[in-house]
């Protein structure tokens, strides 16, 4: 009896096409009325919303910059870009923005590095017997820094320029009373002295978003798993290493994040300034673009060149965004 010989795979595929068999296609989802629905609430709706709360404003604000309206008539002029010329051959405007772009360096290091500090302290600075935990009382102090952050920044401004009095302020009163003994009288004026008016103002604003950011990192330490912050204490690491070596990286998203908002919060601080410093201060010492803008187009009637200011203004937040998240990308794509 003759045996036939197996056929390969090879001898299968090549014969295939003359049964007419054909290569499985891959299936094609059809287009149901669930799947669009589904697209058209979870995509389309937000997409919707924010063309026209967020990007339409920004093209309405930049066409607006092209033209000379006053903000009160009917009619405007185009003028291209004679604004913009106008704006940065002010020199009000580059010292405004001088000082945007130190609070843009001093809140953020600032503050984030307090918050983080205090986190640290009531989350993983007690005893070095025992499981991980905060400093006694820690609750009591996670609630109590929170404080700050509930009241109203106008609330906060007051509260700061009686502070700051010169004559009947806390500060100068607590000063006086420390310096007594070596006979040193204090009577600085904090917002009206060029040299310290920015730090005041500063100083206040650090005050008021210290408590918000520390409940932020509280939040992301505690979610790292104790078993990891045991192991390194185990190891012989100090609280310092841990909370800069081990600590820091695993809560680096929260860090960038917040200083995202923080950077956003230095090239505004409209509310803060306007409340504590109204005029700018002495010698435009803390006046900020976002006075200047407000007083540029409501005070003076100049509401295209107050455009072209906040177009600057809002370029300079993205690309500072921008720089700040790819940053802190590119970090953690090293470590790996």
């Amino acid at each position: 009896m003759t045996q036939i010989p197996a056929r390969s795979d090879t001898d299968a595929v090549a014969a295939a096409p003359s049964r007419g068999l054909t290569a499985p296609r891959r299936r094609r989802r059809r287009v149901s009325l669930e799947r669009v629905v589904f697209f058209a609430i979870f995509l389309g709706l937000p997409l919707t919303v924010y063309l026209m709360f967020v990007v339409s404003p920004f093209l309405q604000s930049f066409y607006y910059s092209m033209t000379d309206w006053t903000g009160l008539t009917p009619s405007m002029k185009f003028v291209g870009f004679e604004n913009y010329d106008r704006v940065l051959h002010n020199p009000v405007f580059w010292k405004a923005l001088r000082n945007n772009l130190a609070l843009l360096v001093l809140l953020p290091l600032v503050t984030i590095a307090l918050s983080f500090a205090l986190a640290i302290m009531v989350t993983i600075g007690g005893s070095s017997q025992g499981g991980v935990r905060g400093i006694r009382g820690s609750a009591v102090y996670r609630v109590v820094s929170f404080f700050p952050y509930a009241i109203p920044a106008v609330i906060v401004g007051i509260l700061f320029n009686f502070v700051y009095h010169p004559s009947g302020g806390l500060l100068n009163g607590a000063l006086n009373v420390l310096l007594k003994p070596f006979g040193i009288t204090v009577t600085t004026a904090w917002l009206g002295d060029p040299k310290v008016a920015l730090l005041s103002v500063a100083a206040a604003i650090i005050w008021a978003f210290v408590g918000f950011y520390m409940v932020l990192f509280v939040a992301s330490i505690s979610s790292i798993p104790s078993e990891v912050l045991e192991a390194a204490r185990l190891d012989g690491a100090g609280r310092l290493r841990i909370a800069l070596q081990i600590v820091a990286p695993m809560v680096r998203d929260s860090i960038s994040t917040a200083l995202v908002y923080m950077g956003i919060l230095a090239l505004d601080a409209f509310t803060f300034l306007s409340v504590m410093t109204p005029n700018g201060g002495t010698d435009n010492s803390t006046r900020v673009v976002s006075q200047l803008l407000y007083q540029t187009g409501f005070s003076q009637g100049r509401f295209g060149e107050a455009n072209a200011m906040g177009v600057i203004m809002a370029i300079v937040t993205m690309l500072v965004a921008v720089v700040v998240l790819w940053l802190g990308r590119s970090r953690k794509e090293t470590r790996r």
